[in-house]
C-alpha cells in the first residue's frame, strides 16, 4: 500500500507517524506550505509533490489532513482517481459535502474512513465496552467534557475561521457527538448555548454547552471550548445508568472507575486498570484503516457515523444562533 498525505501540519505529522507502524509505505506529501512538506517528507523518506494531481498516480491511498472546508474537494479528486481515502474529522463542513463524499466513494468503489480518533483512545473505548456490556445497566445520563486552549497556528489558523471550521461547536465537539452516539444511539434533539463571539456576524464564541436528547430516552450534556491557558487540555467522561455510574477524567492517573449499585452487604467500587499501550490512538486508527482495507473488513466508525456527527454539530450551531432547540431529522441511509 502506497500512501500520500495532503497537509503537513500537526495532524499530517501524527498520521505519518502512524503509517510508520504499518506495512504501508508513505511515498508522497503535498502541502500549501512547501517548507512543512519538505520537513515531513524528509522525516519519512517520501517525495514532495507540487499538487495532489501530480501525486495521485503514485499512491493507492490518500490521507487528508487539511482544513475541513477542503475535505470534499480532495476526497472527490482521490475517489475519481480510484484511490482509497482516510480523512481527518469532521467529514465535511456541510451535510451536502459529506453526503457527496460518501456517494462519490461508493460510486467509484473506494473506501472512505473518517478519523474519529476518540474511539481509539483506550479510556473512551473501555468505557464504551463496559456500557455496551451492561456494566451499569441502561445508560440514562452522559456528561462529556473537552476543554482546551485556542489553536495557536502561526500560518493559516483556519480553526478560528468559523466559516471554514465551524468553531468549537463543530470542529472540537464532533468528537463527543460521535462518542455520545456510540454510547446511546441516535440523537433526536439538540440545544446549545455559547459564549458571545468577538465578531457580531458570528455570535458563537469559544465556549459551549450542548444538550442532546436521544431517541432511546437518554440525555447527554457536552461541554467544550477554547477556554484554558495554552498548554492545558482536559477531557472527562461520566455515564450514569440504572445500575451504576462510570467516570473518568484526564486529570486522574486512575483508569475509569465504575461505582455499582450495592447488593446486600456489598460496598462495591470497581476500577479496571489499563494495560500499558504499545501505540498511541492515532497509530491505532491508522492501523485499523490499513487492516480494514487490506483484509476487506468493515471500519469501526462508518462514513454514516461521521456524517451524523456533523449533523449534530450543525444543529448545535443553529440552536446557539436562534436560542431554540433543534430537532434532528433522520438522514437518508448511507453505508
Amino acid at each position: 500500500m502506497r500512501v500520500g498525505i495532503i497537509g503537513a501540519g500537526a495532524m499530517g505529522e501524527q498520521h505519518a507517524a502512524g503509517w510508520a507502524n504499518t506495512e504501508a509505505k508513505l511515498v508522497g506529501v503535498v502541502s500549501a506550505h512547501p517548507d512543512h512538506a519538505a520537513k515531513l517528507a524528509e522525516s519519512c523518506g517520501a517525495t514532495v509533490y507540487d499538487s495532489l494531481g501530480q501525486m495521485l498516480p503514485h499512491v493507492d491511498v490518500l490521507d487528508i489532513c487539511v482544513p475541513t472546508d477542503l475535505h470534499h474537494e480532495f476526497t472527490a479528486q482521490a475517489a475519481k482517481a480510484h484511490k482509497h481515502v482516510i480523512c481527518e474529522k469532521p467529514i465535511a463542513r456541510t451535510l451536502a459535502d459529506g453526503q457527496d463524499m460518501i456517494a462519490v466513494c461508493q460510486r467509484e468503489g473506494v473506501r472512505l474512513f473518517i478519523a474519529q480518533v476518540v474511539r481509539f483512545f483506550p479510556q473512551y473505548r473501555q468505557v464504551h465496552d463496559a456500557v455496551a456490556g451492561g456494566k451499569i445497566g441502561k445508560p440514562s445520563v452522559i456528561r462529556l467534557t473537552r476543554v482546551g486552549y485556542k489553536p495557536q497556528k502561526q500560518l493559516d489558523n483556519w480553526f478560528v475561521d468559523f466559516p471554514r471550521s465551524g468553531g468549537v461547536l463543530l470542529d472540537m465537539l464532533v468528537h463527543d457527538y460521535d462518542y455520545a452516539r456510540w454510547l446511546a444511539g441516535d440523537v433526536e434533539r439538540v440545544y446549545a448555548r455559547c459564549s458571545p463571539g468577538d465578531d457580531p456576524s458570528v455570535p458563537i464564541g469559544d465556549y459551549a454547552q450542548v444538550l442532546l436528547r436521544f431517541r432511546g430516552g437518554a440525555i447527554a450534556h457536552v461541554e467544550g471550548g477554547w477556554a484554558y491557558p495554552p498548554g492545558l487540555f482536559r477531557t472527562k467522561i461520566e455515564v450514569a445508568g440504572d445500575g451504576g455510574l462510570i467516570e473518568w477524567t484526564s486529570d486522574s492517573t486512575t483508569p475509569y472507575i465504575a461505582h455499582l449499585k450495592a447488593g446486600p452487604g456489598e460496598v462495591p467500587e470497581v476500577g479496571l486498570p489499563l494495560s500499558p499501550l504499545a501505540e498511541d490512538p492515532y497509530t491505532a486508527e491508522i492501523r485499523h484503516f490499513y487492516d480494514a482495507v487490506v483484509n476487506d473488513k468493515p471500519f469501526s466508525v462508518s462514513p454514516a457515523d461521521a456524517l451524523l456527527g456533523v449533523q449534530i454539530g450543525l444543529a448545535a450551531i443553529e440552536s446557539a444562533r436562534n436560542g431554540q432547540a433543534v430537532t434532528i431529522s433522520p438522514l437518508p441511509e448511507v453505508a
